[in-house]
């Protein structure tokens, strides 16, 4: 299996952030990453960089042009499946101590490695009338390609609803899902740096309500959402459903009481084709609608829900099963998993100790990558045998963030810190097979 000799690849005096996923490019030849040295560092970190696996040749793709302690700020970096092209948020470009960056104030910008430093601006913004079918009205951030690379998810919240929320009480800024797919957006004022057009266009996918009816399906934030299966997944009639995101939920159940839960949203298989009317835009009132053609719908059911560290779902690549973090009968964060047509949940991890980070699924399906009881650890999905893969490290020399796989399998990337005469930072390291 793998090696358990680390190796680090990174020695930079400064940040090194892997994001949860999809950090290794098509060819397995370089790793992105972002310069934060913390985790909530978006606002002031300024550039996105690149290691090269083999020679340890570290670049900057991307510097901010006007980056300053209140923004625009730069992070959360994943490559395309298909291209050498890398897409990471971005906050708006007239970030200052009136606007800093935020939830609502952030896009999803693109290099292409062969052009670095030139920004592809990918989801259209415009938080003015008239608004624009396809363009945004606040920030997306946690930006995730399809498998094909065709469409990208993300997380969203809305700017004109956030504002109205500040004078109307019936109102909340809530955050939701949606996804993007290739078809230039144009809007009429980019004079103004608030706005810009985007090389894709954009919709919401999940509902969601200030006051979900207690026990219903209804949610009132939905986040952290993943694709499902490298060609969909088979629905329970067989037919193969090619297009899907599986994400969390918050429910309220008959005690008021808000429970995460598991959605899947069914997307028809080329939305550009799709006739998609003006109420996706959104109003002054209302946030962008979902297109009627994107399906919402619960496939789990529990007691205690998602529960545990941050983390994005995963499914396996043939799409059968959604893996998730929840507490075991003793209270120990460990992974479920589930079919994205519902049914039972099943237990994957037995671990004496709670699983501390998020998780991935190697290319083949057959293992999950986490960090637990400050060690690298595999487990085998079809068994649950876990193995430690790195030795338990003590602070400051932790570890932090998600392991994630390289496409071939062959490899995990992770973060550690390392102490130097100039302060503690983030480096990349492998665990070769």
């Amino acid at each position: 299996m793998f090696d358990k000799k680390e190796v680090q690849i990174t020695h930079g005096e400064f940040g090194h952030t892997l994001n949860t996923g999809q950090v290794f490019s098509s060819n397995n030849e370089w790793i992105v990453f972002d310069h934060r040295n913390n985790d909530g560092d978006i606002k002031i970190t300024g550039s996105i960089g690149v290691v090269n696996v083999n020679t340890s040749e570290e670049k900057t793709i991307y510097t901010v042009p006007n980056q300053t302690q209140y923004g625009p700020g730069v992070g959360a970096a994943s490559f395309s499946p298909k291209e050498n092209k890398v897409i990471f948020i971005h906050g708006i470009r007239n970030a200052d101590a009136k606007k800093p960056y935020d939830f609502t104030r952030r896009t999803g910008v693109a290099i292409d490695l062969v052009n670095p430093e030139q920004p592809i601006f990918m989801d259209a913004r415009n938080i003015e009338k008239p608004f624009a079918a396809g363009a945004l009205r606040g920030g997306t951030h946690a930006h995730s390609w399809s498998a094909d690379g065709s469409m990208i998810s993300y997380t969203y919240n809305d700017y004109v609803m956030e504002q109205l929320a500040k004078t109307d009480s019936q109102v909340k800024d809530l955050r939701t899902i949606g996804l993007m797919f290739p078809k230039k957006v144009q809007v009429a004022n980019t004079a103004d740096v608030e706005n810009n057009d985007g090389e894709m266009f954009s919709v919401l996918a999940a509902v969601v309500t200030e006051n979900p009816k207690l026990g219903s399906n209804e949610i009132d934030k939905a986040f952290d959402e993943c694709w499902i299966g490298k060609d969909g997944y088979v629905k329970a009639d067989g037919v193969r459903q090619h297009k899907a995101i599986a994400y969390q939920g918050n429910v309220r159940d008959e005690k008021g009481n808000t429970i995460t839960e598991i959605f899947v949203a069914d997307i028809p298989h080329d939305l550009s084709v799709t006739a998609l009317g003006q109420e996706i835009a959104g109003t002054e009132n209302t946030r962008p609608a979902v297109p009627k053609e994107i399906s919402q719908r619960r496939i789990t059911f529990s007691q205690k829900g998602v529960k545990g560290p941050r983390h994005w779902l995963r499914s396996s690549a043939d799409g059968n099963q959604i893996f998730f973090l929840s507490e075991d009968e003793k209270g120990i964060v460990q992974a479920f998993s589930v079919s994205p047509n519902g049914g039972d949940v099943k237990q994957i991890t037995k671990n004496p100790f709670s699983i501390a980070s998020p998780i991935n699924i190697s290319p083949d399906g057959l293992y999950l990558s986490y960090i637990a009881d400050q060690s690298v650890f595999i487990t085998e999905i079809s068994t649950g045998n876990a193995q430690r893969l790195t030795q338990k490290y003590q602070a400051p020399e932790q570890l932090n963030g998600a392991v994630v796989w390289s496409n071939d399998g062959n490899k995990l990337a992770f973060n550690r810190y390392v102490k130097s005469d100039k302060g503690i930072f983030l480096q990349v390291f492998l665990l070769h097979k």
